[in-house]
């Protein structure tokens, strides 16, 4: 498909990603975000001397943002830098063992035998068969469109297919672990990781089992100034490339005529377009903007992923036992899971989230205090009473640090601010709040997301986490270069 202008409907990472290629290919773009600065769901909350970064907090695979800049001719360090971080994460268990995930596989191995008892080579195997179905399977299915009938032509495919393995696909991710692991904190760690695309672990399929791969043996990684500083330089390197960025843009719909995507109408008017490129929820897409309601419900066949509710917490002192990245267990991950996905509430005693970028950056609270991410899962459900669900969520929230701690931590919080799923919805317009779109708790789930074009209409394409690949950075960051790949080059 040939055109020269292109409209990006919401500057979310994928949005701002995709104007990036399409425009060092020599389109004419712009993007149009309905809020006041872009970034989607990362933008920054500040407060009384304290930053917090108010959405995603984890960086990992960073060459999928220096490919940008490459393809651009840019030097990245002219616009963003970053350093490696050497404990992934540090994980509390409520029988009080403690885990620092380190980001060399060896030291991990080693520090989960001797904190929780499993044997180091058990860690070591579990990494190298991640690494493995990742680099034969997860780069193709990842970083190509499933719906086009050239990807399953290509030579690799047949060896990724001989390496997904039964246990892979008829496992769920939960079973897969506890046929490597002997020790349920083990178990628990790597079923964690079904939760970085709002997935059930006691659901999801054991291909899941290849996310460790970017964390624990790629590396986990701090950008300088912030997660801020991810869209920040990028839009600096779209409007170097001539990409036109029209904030507090609501856009009301992509007009189509005889099959084909034509423009957008934005605060009443139309704007012409030879291509639109949706960064909005693809249910979103389809039940406001192109007024197709079947599309929508066809959506919706497939599960929602999980949601956050997430307080923002400015604390009066430092927590030398907490790192940058910090993981308390809930005693029993099955029930939980259970309330997130099957009753469509929350669980009592949630796994909570700790994320404090004060540890890398002391300039995100004063001087002595700490600036808190506090989250839990959530449930994506169509009705809440959230002032009474987050009163009732903070109190169990405040009484598990506590125990797990040996803090009083309701004392020490000076600051607080707080983000539930309808928050989510009305900012990003996520449905019910899923970060991810749908979930991947079948084995299906990856064919059954949506493409990132419709064979219904020509010139409308879709990246972002709702559509394939899938959520997080690193997956909208590769939904743009698809996209871009699908578009081709300009007339």
């Amino acid at each position: 498909m040939k055109s020269n202008k292109a409209i990006v409907v919401g500057a979310g990472i994928g949005g701002i990603a995709t104007a990036i290629r399409l425009a060092v290919k020599g389109f004419e773009v712009e993007v149009h975000e309905k809020n006041e600065v872009a970034g989607g769901k990362l933008y920054l909350i500040e407060k009384d001397g304290f930053s917090f970064d108010a959405g995603p907090s984890l960086f990992t695979q960073p060459a999928n943002v220096e490919e940008l800049f490459s393809l651009a001719g840019e030097d990245i360090s002219n616009y963003f830098t970053y350093g490696s971080v050497s404990i992934a994460c540090r994980y509390f268990f409520e029988n009080g063992k403690r885990l620092d995930a380190f980001t060399n596989p060896r030291a991990f191995a080693n520090e989960m035998q001797e904190a929780l008892g499993e044997p180091a080579e058990h860690v070591l195997q579990y990494l190298r068969d991640a690494e493995q179905v990742y680099e034969k399977v997860g780069t193709i299915f990842l970083n190509h469109s499933l719906h086009q009938r050239s990807t399953w032509l290509h030579k690799r495919v047949v060896d990724a297919l001989r390496t997904v393995k039964f246990p892979y696909l008829f496992k769920t991710l939960d079973s897969f672990n506890r046929s490597r692991f002997i020790t349920p904190e083990a178990v628990q760690v790597f079923n964690r990781f079904a939760t970085y695309n709002g997935s059930n672990p006691f659901s999801a399929p054991g291909m899941l089992s290849l996310i460790p791969h970017l964390e624990q043996n790629q590396g986990t990684y701090y950008p300088h100034g912030g997660m801020i500083n991810i869209p920040r330089a990028l839009v600096a390197l779209a409007e170097k490339k001539g990409v036109r960025f029209v904030l507090n843009s609501h856009v009301e719909q992509i007009v189509t005529a005889a099959g084909r995507a034509t423009g957008i109408i934005t605060n009443g008017n139309f704007v012409q377009a030879d291509a639109v490129i949706s960064n909005v929820d693809a249910y979103f897409t389809y039940k406001k903007l192109l007024s197709d309601e079947e599309g929508a419900k066809k959506i919706l066949r497939n599960e929602r992923s999980s949601s956050a509710l997430i307080f923002y917490w400015g604390m009066k002192r430092e927590f030398p036992e907490l790192h940058l990245h910090n993981i308390l267990f809930s005693a029993s991950y099955a029930k939980e899971f259970d309330c997130l996905f099957k009753e469509k509430k929350f669980h009592d005693d949630p796994t909570i989230y700790v994320n404090i970028s004060s540890k890398m950056e002391k300039g995100n609270a004063p001087e002595g205090k700490e600036n808190w991410f506090v989250m839990v899962n959530a449930p994506a459900m169509e009705a809440a009473d959230w002032e009474m669900e987050t009163a009732r969520l903070r109190k169990n929230i405040v009484m598990k640090l506590n125990r797990m701690l040996g803090a009083d931590i309701e004392q020490d919080i000076l600051v607080e601010e707080v983000l539930t799923p309808q928050g989510i919805q009305g900012r990003t317009d996520s449905y019910l709040g899923s970060l991810y779109g749908t979930s991947s708790n079948s084995k299906w789930a990856a064919f059954l997301r949506h493409a990132n074009f419709t064979s219904k209409t020509s010139g409308l394409y879709f990246t972002g986490g709702s559509v394939h690949p899938g959520g997080g950075i690193p997956l909208c960051l590769k939904s743009a270069a698809i996209v871009s790949d699908l578009m081709g080059n300009p007339a």
